[in-house]
């Protein structure tokens, strides 16, 4: 069984749970695997309201984060100039609020789940401000989707040119592969 946590960051691991190489691409098909999405990252699956079913989330809750999915990859789908205006217009809707943390006595301003936000909610805001930092960190154009079909995943290319185009070895070598069939034909 695959893991969720490929990248420790709900934006990416988040959109990467559509795989358009299994049979069944969903990889949130029912509650347990969204109960088991949220535990891999840490995100804790209850909130203030009454539990809706195993560890306190419900087939609404899943059918909520499949749309917050739907949201990211439409970001990771648009080109690098276009995310940011997709990005705020996704923002507007969010159950968040900003506030001051402090990282080594320095104030910094972040986005927050509003109490008793939903799972759904809280997945989309820590999607969200992972985004910024990426962008703040100058890594905004580096963050891609795969270039081999059909893959959709989304990565951050981290190699020193910033020339990668494959979420993974494995795309890589399809795809070459793929292009060494079409020349020998």
């Amino acid at each position: 069984m695959r893991q969720f946590i490929e990248t420790g960051l709900v934006a990416v691991d988040l959109a990467n749970t559509w795989d358009e190489y299994l049979d069944d691409p969903e990889r949130l098909p029912d509650v347990a695997e969204l109960h088991r999405f949220c535990r891999e990252l840490g995100e804790p699956v209850e909130n203030d309201q009454a539990p809706r079913g195993q560890g306190g989330v419900g087939e609404e809750d899943l059918r909520q984060v499949r749309e917050v999915r739907g949201r990211l990859r439409a970001v990771l789908a648009a080109e690098p100039g276009d995310r940011a205006r997709v990005l705020a217009e996704w923002v507007a809707g969010l159950p968040a609020r900003p506030a001051v943390t402090a990282a080594g006595g320095v104030p910094r301003l972040r986005l927050v789940a509003s109490d008793g936000a939903a799972p759904a909610g809280r997945l989309a805001v820590r999607a969200v401000t992972e985004l910024l930092e990426i962008a703040a960190s100058g890594d905004w154009e580096r963050l891609r989707r795969c270039a081999a079909t059909p893959c959709t995943d989304a990565f951050i290319d981290r190699s020193r040119p910033g020339k990668r185009q494959f979420c993974s070895t494995r795309c890589a070598n399809r795809a070459h592969a793929q292009a060494s069939r079409a020349r020998h034909r």
